[in-house]
């Protein structure tokens, strides 16, 4: 029995579809329908979804019903899970319709069975074979010292996936409708068959980032989809060419591993609203051996899950672990299995045993505290993860602090300086940067942004900060859980149970956790901030110009050029930005080229030399602005 109740219309109510199925369809399709086929796909928002036995129902009109059977993962991983009513089915507007809107399947979650049951990959039985228990910041073919150039199939594979992506480029974001997007994942299925996993992601990631801006999302930023697209390209670039970097290949998943018995301590807390639909709660840990570690909750579902998961009880094996009481005690783990990032798994060999949490000024959550500012941001700065390049800079941060005011919803701290003469209140380091403290999540749900503003109240209050660095803006940290600075007598005065510490994002500090209000605190007035020099530099004009080339297309590259070439260059090599002027002169050129035959008449521009300059654009663009990043924390600012 069919129910054909409708419901809130809504893509996320429909099931994800394999890559290869949206993009099979879509090559099915008869070429005078492609110019529909956007069209058709927006009109979906308007169709009612319906329920059937075993999966969803859209109707599409008249003797159009659509009908998807997701598979046992919950994905439509075969087209036969897809049926559509009329007489042109398989081959139909409105089945394709219907596959190119759901969500696309990932590989983690909804795993292609044709592939599976191939058997594993080169690069998986790598990993798995070295037995990698740690974030090593290599693969496993590097760690052996292998570097093996891609074989002839991974090379086409690579091929496929430039030439898909640079055509997305050249065509720009309002371009990039259904047949674009299936060009891409039908090079993300190649790259799954040829075992290129980092690639394949960052495929998928790009399609989900044409269709949030395109659909004009809540919660995504065009930055986003810039850095995916400058990933997909350098990686199916280098690998095109035959360059034997283990790191281009990835891994295929990060497998737990067994690491025996293990001591950890509780940090803090952070709550987790993802743009794509997931919500929850992760409690990082430090190890005995000063390994960092965590432990997460997170599942489909929106901030009011986040909000709840403050103290949720999580299954760990045989135990269930209550997040707050982790947060602020320890464990003793055996039958311990650690994924390469960190994550601790709860398998079913999992035991659990509580041992007496640490505070921060002993045993190994001292070492979070343990450097200067400066040194940890430059290493952090300087160190990429080649199997996930998203996570430099993101290991978590501690630091002493001293609260001097607040601008807008940021507040102003300057580091303290180490502690040598067992003094009271230390002072801050003579000409440290001015520190932005930033909410690590604005969501009203949360408490972040109402404990910036009571610390902020406080100019002259000492605090002692766990969070993580922005590394897209200059010396500006996202703060976790804050806590008093041992033998200050300006800091917090925190609850007994709260063990020396609040979860900004959960505890809501009150005015009897605060000192009294000291006015000579105010000498060092908040107009003294110097500016941002990332966002004061000219570099800021390439960065336009590199958005525009993904949001607008290269004809928009070409006219914004022709209207302001020379306001482009100049201003960057007054600056001394030299190289930045150069490439994004050579960006603008070729954007403005046009290609003629043999017998002069004006052809389609080469995409594969405007996806190479955009290309070298964003890679010195993203140098220089770290490099400016980097010295925000070690020079005074300017100002």
């Amino acid at each position: 029995m069919t129910d054909r109740t409708a419901i809130a219309v809504d893509t996320d109510r429909l099931p994800p579809v394999l890559p290869g199925v949206a993009a099979a369809a879509v090559a099915a399709l008869p070429p005078r329908l492609h110019k529909r086929l956007d069209a058709t796909v927006e009109r979906l928002a308007g169709v009612p979804v319906g329920r059937v036995d075993g999966g969803v129902s859209v109707d599409c009109g008249p003797e159009a019903l659509v009908t998807l059977t997701p598979g046992p993962t919950g994905a439509v991983t075969d087209p036969d899970q897809a049926r559509c009513s009329c007489l042109l089915t398989p081959r139909c507007l409105h089945r394709t319709a219907v596959l190119v809107a759901c969500p696309v399947a990932d590989r983690a979650t909804h795993p292609d069975p044709a592939a599976t049951s191939a058997g594993p990959s080169t690069s998986d039985s790598a990993g798995a074979a070295t037995g990698r228990t740690g974030r090593t910041g290599k693969t496993a073919g590097a760690a052996a010292g292998r570097n093996t150039a891609p074989t002839k199939a991974q090379r086409a594979a690579a091929e496929a996936l430039w030439r898909a992506a640079a055509a997305v480029l050249a065509a720009g974001v309002p371009a990039a409708g259904a047949v674009p997007q299936a060009e891409l994942l039908r090079a993300a299925h190649g790259a799954r068959l040829a075992g290129l996993p980092r690639a394949e992601s960052a495929a998928l990631r790009t399609v989900r980032g044409l269709r949030a801006h395109r659909e004009r999302q809540t919660g995504h930023r065009l930055a986003e989809l810039v850095e995916v697209l400058h990933d997909l390209l350098y990686v199916s670039g280098r690998l095109a060419a035959g360059d034997p970097d283990p790191a281009l290949v990835g891994i295929l998943r990060r497998a737990y591993q067994p690491d025996g018995t293990l001591d950890v301590y509780g940090v803090c807390r952070e709550p987790v609203i993802s743009a794509t639909g997931y919500a929850g709660v992760v409690t990082h840990l430090v190890a005995a051996d000063g390994r960092r570690l965590s432990f997460g909750d997170v599942k489909p579902g929106g901030p009011d899950r986040a909000r709840d998961c403050a103290r949720a009880v999580t299954e760990m094996g045989a135990v269930a672990v209550n997040h707050a009481v982790l947060a602020r005690g320890g464990l003793r783990i055996t039958g311990t299995t650690v994924a390469p990032d960190g994550r601790l798994g709860a398998g079913k060999g999992v035991r659990a045993t509580p041992i007496p949490g640490t505070d921060w000024s002993t045993g190994p959550l001292a070492d979070l505290f343990a450097r200067p500012l400066a040194e940890v941001v430059t290493a952090q700065l300087a160190t990429d993860d080649p199997e996930d390049p998203a996570r430099a800079g993101t290991a978590l941060i501690g630091c002493d602090l001293m609260v001097v005011g607040a601008v807008g919803d940021q507040v102003l701290a300057r580091e303290l300086a180490p502690d040598t003469d067992g003094g009271p209140d230390r002072a801050p380091v003579p000409d440290g940067p001015v520190i932005r403290l930033v909410p690590a999540n604005s969501h009203p749900v949360l408490a972040h942004v109402a404990n910036l503003r009571r610390l902020a109240s406080r100019p002259g209050l000492r605090i002692r900060v766990v969070g993580r660095l922005d590394p897209d803006r200059a010396s500006t940290l996202h703060p976790l859980v804050v806590g008093p600075v041992p033998g200050a007598a300006g800091t917090l005065r925190l609850p007994p149970d709260w063990h020396g510490r609040a979860d900004l994002g959960y505890d809501e500090l009150q005015g009897g956790h605060l000192p009294p209000r000291d006015p000579a605190a105010m000498a060092e007035p908040v107009l003294a901030v110097g500016a941002d020099t990332v966002a004061e530099s000219p570099l800021w004009r390439v960065r336009r110009l590199v958005e525009l080339a993904v949001s607008g297309g290269r004809r928009a590259v070409a006219e914004a050029a022709r209207g302001d070439a020379a306001g482009l260059a100049g201003p960057l090599r007054r600056a001394g930005f030299t190289t930045a002027a150069a490439v994004a002169t050579a960006l603008a050129d070729e954007a403005d080229r046009c290609g003629r035959d043999a017998f002069g008449r004006r052809t389609d521009p080469d995409s594969d030399r405007y996806a190479w300059a955009w290309l070298a654009v964003t890679v010195h663009l993203a140098a220089a602005e770290r490099e400016l990043i980097r010295s925000s924390w070690t020079v005074p600012p300017a100002g």
